[in-house]
């Protein structure tokens, strides 16, 4: 979530995840209840993921259509944290249509 940390050295970070996050958990299917979703998670760090020779991103769902389009219409700004991914020589991202959707208005 913004804003993105594009400077910590640490491969993988320990985050708290708010309750949003922890709703989502739980209306994919992940979890019982509220109470089973972790409220801490190891998250990878935007230079440990931007280190590897290729990068596979794959969103499903219009509840990501906002981010795709600022993912590859936004210059590259910790308020969009995936427009990072334009400075990758090989990162291949795949939407289906309602992830899609904001990126062709």
């Amino acid at each position: 979530d913004p804003p993105a940390d594009f400077d910590t050295e640490e491969p993988y970070l320990l985050v708290s995840l708010d309750e949003a996050c922890r709703r989502q958990q739980l209306g994919e299917g992940w979890f019982i209840s509220l109470d089973d979703v972790p409220r801490q998670a190891i998250s990878m760090s935007i230079r440990q993921i931007l280190k590897s020779g290729q990068i596979v991103c794959t969103v499903p769902d219009r509840r990501k259509a906002e981010a795709v389009k600022n993912a590859v219409r936004s210059p590259v700004t910790n308020q969009a944290p995936a427009s990072i991914l334009q400075t990758h020589p090989a990162c291949d991202l795949f939407l289906d249509e309602a992830a899609a959707a904001d990126i062709r208005s």
